[in-house]
Order: structure tokens, then sequence, then C-alpha cells
């Protein structure tokens, strides 16, 4: 395969038989599939099992091994309850600690020149999700012209919430540890990149929801440096990142639901099944975020040597990776919680008890932004703008100060999302992402009279995510977000351009945060 200087490295070519297809990467030879005019591997691994004394320790690079690794199929997703692994009616992908895997799509057809690598971090707010969702196939996207690939990392009790207070000699625990995994994940991808055609010199990373957090994390992670050029975060959450006095807090509140004392915690930890961390994060999310400690249980923990700044600061300051960003919120993000993981303020109470420490002038301020207060949309919409639009708001004033940042909103609902009352709720832009209007699964998801509009949606969301790649450009009449304009694209049916849409809800949130209260 030609590199970047034209020369054919043997080493790299790619072998067909029939309809499996291999490569030579720097830890062995793995074999996978082609379909649907894409190669696809599965389950490479990218780090060693954290399994036993590697549990809560950051992650160590993969071993070599010998002969060919069948890559064919997914393998483990990290533990998690059950129920979030459904893969298909029936069908759960298996669990385990040896979870931290990639998976590659490439296009058939060979490129004369290498190809833009995007790499996406899935969602599931720290505690749940997988690569291997049907989903985030990405076949699409390779097909578009790029390699994608997609990451898994440790997740929950395992991964996102962060122990290392907890940390002895006899048992030394690490913190940041799926952030760890996703700079490995990165380093793998400068690595290999070019084995499968892809451009190690031009790298996208992207996520939605808690993985565009991670996105966003990301930028402001100095080991990460140099291992991504352009970065897309798709509904960032708000208060996922917190100190290591908050990180400790949790983690002394964790042992508790294990039924140890905090100087028997880093033992029994690392004697507990994974099940039994499952459930004890599950006790502690239910009880624990009533105390509003100023960040969620799960998510990164700045103030470290691995993470100096909040992210958002580093931003700020100018000390984050200075790449092109995209980032943006759907419309009705609250509207999915109502129905599921019902963990958002999206009633009265709840959102009483978020604002109760605050002055009755931030109250009344943030209340008032939402006409019709308190009644059920306004609770909505104001919890959507809490999780999701105070994070995009906030990243991309930041970010914008120092590199080019480009603001979308996504509004496209087909129907039948408007008839269940979801609308374009959050994640449903992924269904454009992804291009899963075109499948069999995404014609039921839209009426006869929606399936123009929803397949021009994937396509300009597809050619401006493809554009982006390319040059770290999103496509035409997309200008950058300053502070004078605050230009921000709406994707709808008609996909048009608005300036400082909704002001009065952006600057009711100015100055609020979770540990200010």
């Amino acid at each position: 395969m030609a590199g970047r200087d034209g020369h054919t490295n043997l080493r790299y070519r790619l072998v067909m038989h029939e309809r499996t297809v291999r490569v030579t990467i720097d830890s062995g030879t793995i074999e996978g599939f082609t379909r649907d005019g894409v190669h696809r591997w599965r389950s490479v691994p990218y780090a060693r099992p954290p399994v036993g004394a590697l549990r809560y320790r950051a992650p160590q690079p993969v071993e070599p091994w010998r002969g060919v690794r069948y890559c064919h199929g997914y393998a483990y997703c990290a533990p998690q309850d059950r129920k979030y692994t459904l893969l298909r009616p029936g069908k759960y992908q298996p669990m385990s600690e040896d979870c931290l895997t990639l998976n590659v799509v490439a296009p058939e057809k060979p490129s004369d020149e290498p190809l833009p690598v995007m790499v996406f971090v899935h969602g599931g707010g720290y505690i749940l999700g997988s690569s291997a969702t049907p989903i985030y196939d990405g076949a699409a996207l390779a097909r578009r012209g790029c390699i994608y690939v997609s990451v898994n990392y440790r997740l929950g009790p395992l991964g996102c919430l962060d122990l290392s207070s907890l940390s002895t000699d006899e048992h030394p625990i690490d913190d940041n540890l799926f952030l760890r995994d996703l700079v490995l994940a990165l380093g793998w991808v400068r690595d290999n990149a070019a084995v499968f055609g892809g451009d190690p010199e031009n790298v996208t990373v992207f996520g939605e929801s808690a993985g565009a957090h991670a996105v966003a994390t990301l930028l402001a992670t100095p080991a990460a440096k140099g291992l991504f050029h352009r970065a897309i975060s798709e509904s960032p959450a708000s208060g996922m990142a917190g100190t290591p006095e908050i990180a400790a807090a949790f983690a002394d509140d964790f042992v508790g639901y294990l039924g140890v004392t905090r100087e028997e915690g880093a033992a029994a930890v690392m004697a507990a099944r994974p099940a039994e961390l499952v459930g004890a994060l599950n006790d502690l999310m239910r009880d624990g975020m009533k105390k509003m400690r100023g960040a969620f249980p799960v998510g990164p923990t700045y103030d470290t040597e691995y993470l100096p700044q909040d992210p958002v600061v580093a931003m700020r300051e100018g000390t984050a990776h200075q790449v092109p960003l995209i980032v943006g919120t759907n419309a009705d993000e609250g509207k999915l919680f109502t129905r599921f993981l019902q963990l958002l303020p999206t009633s009265e109470p709840m959102i009483e008890m978020l604002l109760a420490d605050s002055d009755v002038e931030v109250r009344e301020r943030i209340t008032s932004a939402y006409p019709g207060y308190p009644n059920a949309s306004a609770c909505v919409r104001l919890g959507g703008d809490f999780a999701f639009g105070t994070a995009a708001w906030q990243i991309a004033e930041a970010h914008g100060r120092h590199s080019p940042t480009y603001v979308y909103r996504y509004d496209y609902a087909p129907r039948t999302f408007q008839w269940s009352g979801l609308g374009a709720t959050h994640a449903t832009e992924l269904f454009a992402v992804f291009d899963v209007y075109r499948s069999r699964f995404g014609s039921l998801l839209t009426a006869a009279a929606d399936r123009r509009s929803a397949r021009r949606v994937s396509n300009e969301v597809q050619n401006r995510w493809r554009a982006f790649s390319r040059e770290g450009v999103p496509g035409d009449g997309w200008p950058t977000y300053t502070p004078e304009e605050r230009a921000v694209l709406v994707f709808d049916r008609r996909t048009h351009l608005e300036h400082d849409p909704n002001p009065e809800r952006r600057r009711a949130w100015e100055g609020f945060s979770l540990a200010a209260n």
C-alpha cells in the first residue's frame, strides 16, 4: 500500500481471501471480513486486559501475538447493567473487564491518498454503552471516504468513578482510567492508521453525550497532544468533571455501599466482582447525587497530574489543544430523559432541588427564562439546557477564543418522533450521522412523507462532518462562532443559519455551576 512518500510497504499490504481481509498491525496479524463495500475488523485489542493486578491501573500497551487473530465479531463490552447491553431482541453482548478493544471500518476500494481517520467515542453517561451498538457501525461514513474507528473504554465503577483516593502501596489505584484508555487508543490509531489506508496526521475524534464530554476533556489532556487534529462534540454533558476532593467524597460513599470502611476500600474494590461494583455504583448514583457535590459521581477528575485543569478553563485560558471544533446540541434534549434514565432535572421537584442552594436572584433568572415554568414543557426545556445546553455554550465560548469553533443545533424530527413526544431529543442526530434513515430500521422511523427529508438531513450532516474531517472546515455557509455573531447552523428540513438563538436561556445560566451551590 502506498504511504505518504509514495513507496510501497509490503509488510502492510492487504491480503484478500475471498470475503476475508488481513492486515498486519504493530501487535500482529488480524483478520476481518468484507461486506457492503467496506472492510471490517472487530474487537481489535489496543491494550492488555485490565484484570488482576492491572484493575484500576493505567492501561498497558497490548502484548503482540503470533499467528492470526480473528476479528470477525464483537467480543466483550465493559461491565454495566445487563439491560444496557442489548444488541437486538434476545441478544445481549457479553461483559468482561477484558474490554479494551476497538473496531475499524475501511472502504473496500483503495484510495490514491491516505484517508482521514474518524475515531468515535460512544456515550452512555459514563456508566453504559458499547462500540458494538448497531447504530455505531460506521460503514456509511467509511464509504464516504474515511477510516472509521470506534472505541471501547472502561465504564462506571471500573473506569469512570475515580477511586484513586483509596490507593495504597499494596493496592495502587490510578485516576482518570477511562481517559487514559482513550489516549492509549488514540496512540494505537497514530501507530496503525496507515495500515488501513488512513492518515495518522489527520485524525478527528468525535463523540456523543458522555462521549462528547470525553472529547472535550481530551482537548485539555496533555497526554493527548498531537494524537488528534479536529474534534466534534455532539451534546456534551454538564457537571461531569470534578475535583479530587469531590471524587474522594464519592469514593468514601461508594465503599460504604460495598459494606466496608475507607481503610478497607482499596482491598475491597480489588476483590469485588464486577457485578458488585456496578450495583454499588447504582446505589451511589441513586442516593449520592442528591448531595449536589459539584459534579456527578462519574467522569473525569481535574486538578490532577494527568488532567491539570477543568477542561473549560483550559479552553478559556488557551492551554487546551488548539484544534478546530464542532460542538452542538439537539432542540429537545431533555425529552428522552422523561422516558428513560430519569436522572435529569426535568420536573419541578427536581429543579427546585437543583436550585435550592442558589441565590433567589439566580433562581428567578433561570426559571424566568423558560416561559410557563413550572409547567411540564418548560421544566423539560430547562432540564435539557442544564444538562447539555450549558456545556455546549461554555465550550463554544471558551474554545472559540483561540481556535476555529463551529456550533450547531439539530432540530430535525420525523413525524414518528413528533407523534411520540420525543421530537429532536437527545442522541437523535446520530440517526443522521450514521445514516440510519437509509437502513431497514430507519425506514420504520420515517413515515413515507419523511423519507426524503430524513435522507436530505443525513446527507447534510454527513457531508459537513466529512468536509470537517478532511480540511477542518465544515463546508460553506457555516461561519465560526464568535461573541459578536454567535452563528449557529440549524439542521432541519431546511437547514439554515441563526445568530444567538434563545439568548435569554443562554444568558440565564451564565456563572451557574453545581460547585457554586
